[in-house]
Parts: C-alpha cells; sequence; structure tokens
C-alpha cells in the first residue's frame, strides 16, 4: 500500500525518460505508474508550460519538472459511464451520472467526463459549463477551440435554457417560487415549480436565469426546502444513503454550428423520480 505521494522532481540529464525519472523519486512499478499516468496524475512543467502528461516513454531535457500526485484511493476509484446522447461532431451531449467529475484535478481525470469522452470518441475535449460531481444529467462537451468559444459563448449571455429537477423535503407551494437571493454578492434567479408530492416530499422543476455556483442548492435549502441528500447545504449527514436528488433534465439553444434549434431531454427512465 503506498497511500499518498506528492513529490518533484528536476531534470538533470538529457533524453532521460519519463518512465525512469518517476521510478528514482517513488517506490512504484513501472506497471503501476504507467496505469497512473493514463489516469493523469502526472504533470509536466517545461518553459512556463505545465502540462498533464501520460507519454510513458516521453523523453525529458534538463530543467523540465516533473510532479506526480499519487493517491492510491482517488486512482482506484472506479467510475460509472457516461451515455452519449446526441453527436454533432464538433460537441456532443452526456448524460452524466452522479459521482462522475466535469473536469479531472491534479490528482487525476480518470472520473471525470472530460476523460471519459475523449478516451470514448478519441477526440479532444473542451468544458463549457460544469455540474457538481453529485448531480447528473445534461453536459455539453465541445470538441474543436472554436465550437467551445462558441458555446461558452452561449452559456455566458445566457442563451442555454437549462432545466432541472429536484427532490426536497417537504410539501413545496404549488404556486411557482422565484428564487432571487444573492449568491457570493452575485444576481442570482431561480424558478421553482412544484411536479409531485408523496407526503413527505416534493418533486420540482427547477428553471435557472443564471448559473452560480450551488445555486440550486443554496436557493433551496435557503427556502426551507433542502434537496434530499444535499450534504453540504442540506440535512445529510455523510453516511446518508441516497445521492444528491438533483438532475439536469433538459438544455434548449441554437446550435452554434448550423444554428438549428437543440431541444434535448432526459428519458423517463433516466429522470429521478419519487417511487
Amino acid at each position: 500500500m503506498h497511500g499518498i505521494i506528492e513529490k518533484k522532481i528536476t531534470i538533470q540529464n538529457n533524453q532521460q525518460l519519463l518512465i525512469d525519472a518517476l521510478v528514482e523519486i517513488t517506490s512504484l512499478s513501472k506497471q503501476v505508474l504507467k496505469s497512473a499516468l493514463d489516469k493523469g496524475c502526472v504533470w509536466l512543467k517545461s518553459g512556463k508550460k505545465i502540462n498533464r502528461v501520460r507519454r510513458v516513454k516521453k523523453p525529458l531535457k534538463v530543467g523540465n519538472e516533473v510532479f506526480i500526485y499519487y493517491n492510491e484511493k482517488i486512482l482506484s476509484s472506479v467510475p460509472l459511464e457516461p451515455e452519449l446522447l446526441l453527436d454533432k461532431t464538433d460537441y456532443s451531449i452526456w448524460f452524466k451520472p452522479a459521482g462522475v467529475f466535469s473536469h479531472g484535478s491534479k490528482w487525476g481525470d480518470h472520473c471525470s467526463l472530460t476523460r471519459l469522452v475523449e478516451k470514448s470518441l478519441n477526440r479532444s475535449t473542451f468544458l463549457v459549463h460544469r455540474l457538481d460531481r453529485a448531480t447528473s444529467g445534461l453536459m455539453i462537451i465541445a470538441h474543436t477551440k472554436n465550437a467551445a468559444r462558441e458555446l461558452s459563448d452561449l452559456f455566458s449571455s445566457r442563451s442555454i435554457k437549462k432545466t432541472y429537477i429536484a427532490i426536497v423535503e417537504g410539501e413545496f407551494p404549488e404556486d411557482t417560487i422565484t428564487l432571487s437571493k444573492k449568491i457570493d454578492g452575485k444576481d442570482a434567479i431561480s424558478h421553482a415549480t412544484l411536479l409531485n408530492f408523496n407526503e413527505t416530499r416534493s418533486l420540482l422543476r427547477v428553471d435557472i436565469e443564471t448559473g452560480r455556483k450551488h445555486q440550486i442548492r443554496k436557493h433551496l435549502s435557503s427556502f426551507d426546502y433542502p434537496i434530499i441528500g444535499d450534504r453540504l447545504y442540506g440535512k445529510a449527514k455523510k453516511d446518508y444513503p441516497e445521492n444528491l436528488q438533483l438532475q439536469a433534465m433538459r438544455l434548449k439553444f441554437i446550435c452554434p454550428i448550423n444554428k438549428e434549434k437543440i431541444d434535448i431531454e432526459l428519458t423517463d427512465e433516466q429522470k429521478i423520480s419519487l417511487n
């Protein structure tokens, strides 16, 4: 058991291979290191640039700095597979399961949607928006820099309509409620509508006009209707048995490539429900 290894080495010899440099600074076998490289926990600094590196036999140059952020628990995690729902070549739309990160960290990216999509389609991936790890639902992944820029502009201009569903504690009011409490000093607007109630819990549709961090979770909690499974803003403790009951269920926008209308929604089988 190696636990956690966080180390840096500055290369002293030209043409030293990456795998050999890593063997020098860790007690890990080459087989373990190859897996770690593929899972994205090794970084290379060359000049002012620092990038994730996966090539086992990459030749290094004097002055290069190699960083490894090895966490056995993180790297042993097995992600659920995302589902491809729409492929427009320049971008694609996926169902992200709960537990999958939107993007990686310095400790690895094998449990991130961007890396899973990259490996699935064998294309470059660019993140244009995010969902919390605990939130499931629809995500757009760009595959070209141009598509990434245009999709990011759509999100920034609020030209992509985003609809969520959430299950909260208690009986929610029947009228649509607009929640507008500022988040981090910035305007934030959510519209929550009751869809169903089963004596103890309410199923809501939530349309958002802004995309602040944890916006829906914060708004519903501040309105005294915390989302089931919310360990950060709700009543759920660390050992709570249910996942966060929040899901991005629908996206509507004009395709930046061919200007057609895109309106994609999860199926009833994919949606969370009170049953």
